[in-house]
């Protein structure tokens, strides 16, 4: 037991010496870190993203291992240790390390938000895309535990997990990537890691191991505290309730050790406002949808009354047009039989008449006469083939005129639904007009009538003197 003892004290004295022996190493190496960060922000700010990425990414990517330390990692796997390698900005203090990595998170933010076109033009549609699946899948999250903090959930800055999980609320379009990883650096740093060889053999380079008492909740120091109630309202407040988890939220709020009851019933407060905004929001929308929905109906019922409208007053204007032409077709027609060949009326046949047999002692004739007359007149009336007597001026006129406001309603009617052949005829006599407002046309036209008139002259006298001959 005693041997046991002093073979764990020596590993602790010897990792303890081959820190201190590193440390002037890593300080040069902090300092490379930070003049590397500056270079990189103030690319950023220039708005030269490309090189602020490849300016930074030397810092956060582990560098590629040679063939000797291939071998060495393959040997190590052998004997049961694998240690995957770290990037530069692992041997960081906890200052540059939280700079760094909020700088390039807030980079990778700016790129995401570039934009497909403007993205793919700035980096290629490759690298752009590999870029924004970082963000969007949440596989930055592993990144950065992996290169940055020897894969240890726990020992990842709090700043650092803030600046993670809004990187993800912003771009990923489900939560339950962010929530499950929140939920992992929530457990590990409450849980703490009193293995101390283990933590020298994941982070040698690491001269800033986390402390106990950071590990027991995170809020040793006022500051470790501001970052945990950030962590714990992005958690509470953000994360939970885009996954639905409203009555799990308000119990981890109730339950939780590091807010005191002013801030948990603040907190308790903005979730329950929060809820009720959303509910209102998808009443709203629903409400909006509704409109939406009405006002199409209502377009609908309008258009189809109007159409309805339409067809109605075009059937009624053709009603009107028919009856219009029903009167004149019938004045035209009773004016037509008394055009064709007037008779008159004393040469019209009178019906025949029973011839009387005469007797012996016959009277003159005149009073026969006058009988025969007076019978003719009813023979006149009763003749239904007869035609009518024709009309005079008076009512020629009359139906002349009653029919001019049928054919100038037809005639208009006709014009305005098609005008084309009015602006033909308008186009024509205006044409005409101007040519003939032409002197040498004049003359041209008077020349051609006088040629065919000619022609016509001779032509007749040439008639007339073969049919003399």
């Amino acid at each position: 037991m005693a041997n046991g003892s002093s073979t764990a004290t020596m590993t602790y004295e010897y990792l303890m010496s081959s820190s201190i022996g590193s440390l002037p190493s890593t300080r040069t190496q902090s300092s490379q870190i930070a003049k590397t960060y500056r270079q990189a922000a103030q690319l950023f700010l220039t708005r030269r993203l490309p090189e602020a990425l490849s300016t930074i990414e030397p810092v956060v990517v582990p560098p590629q291992p040679s063939a000797d330390q291939l071998n060495g990692h393959q040997h190590s796997e052998d004997n049961g240790e694998d240690t995957p390698p770290s990037a530069p900005i692992a041997a960081a203090s906890r200052g540059t390390r939280v700079k760094v990595w909020s700088f390039y998170l807030t980079l990778l933010n700016a790129i995401v938000e570039l934009g497909p076109e403007e993205g793919k033009h700035q980096f290629g549609s490759p690298k752009w895309r590999g870029l924004v699946a970082k963000a969007r899948d949440g596989s930055v999250w592993e990144d950065v535990v992996r290169d940055g903090y020897a894969g240890v959930e726990g020992d990842v800055d709090a700043d650092v997990v803030v600046n993670l999980a809004t990187l993800l609320l912003t771009h990923m379009p489900s939560q339950t990537t962010n929530q499950q990883r929140l939920e992992t650096y929530l457990s590990a740093s409450t849980a703490p890691t009193l293995d101390i060889t283990a933590q020298h053999l994941s982070a040698p380079t690491n001269p800033h191991p986390p402390s106990l008492a950071d590990a027991s909740n995170g809020t040793s120091t006022p500051k470790a505290l501001n970052s945990r109630l950030k962590l714990l309202e992005l958690y509470t407040l953000h994360v939970l309730p885009r996954t639905d988890e409203w009555a799990y939220a308000r119990d981890f709020i109730a339950l939780s050790e590091v807010l005191d009851d002013e801030r948990k019933d603040a907190f308790l407060q903005a979730l329950q406002s929060l809820r009720d905004e959303k509910e209102h929001g998808a009443e709203r929308e629903a409400q909006l949808r509704r409109e939406q929905q009405e006002q199409l109906e209502q377009s609908r019922r309008e258009e189809e009354a109007r159409v309805a409208a339409e067809v109605e007053e075009r059937r009624k204007a053709d009603d009107d047009d028919d009856a219009n032409k029903r009167p004149s077709s019938s004045r035209s027609s009773t004016s037509k039989p008394p055009q064709a060949t007037p008779t008159p009326t004393s040469a019209l046949p009178s019906a025949p008449q029973p011839t009387p047999t005469p007797t012996p002692t016959s009277k003159p004739r005149a009073p026969p006469s006058s009988s025969s007359s007076s019978s003719s007149r009813p023979a006149k009336k009763a003749n239904p083939s007869a035609p009518p007597p024709a009309p005079g001026m008076y009512t020629r006129a009359s139906s002349l005129l009653a029919s001019l406001p049928t054919l100038l309603l037809s005639t208009s009617r006709s014009l305005s639904a098609h005008p084309l052949p009015l602006l033909r005829a308008l186009l024509f006599l205006a044409a005409l007009l101007l040519a003939f407002a032409r002197r040498d046309i004049r003359q041209r036209v008077r020349r051609a009538l006088a040629r065919a008139w000619d022609s016509v002259r001779r032509t007749v006298g040439a008639g007339v003197k073969v049919s003399y001959i």
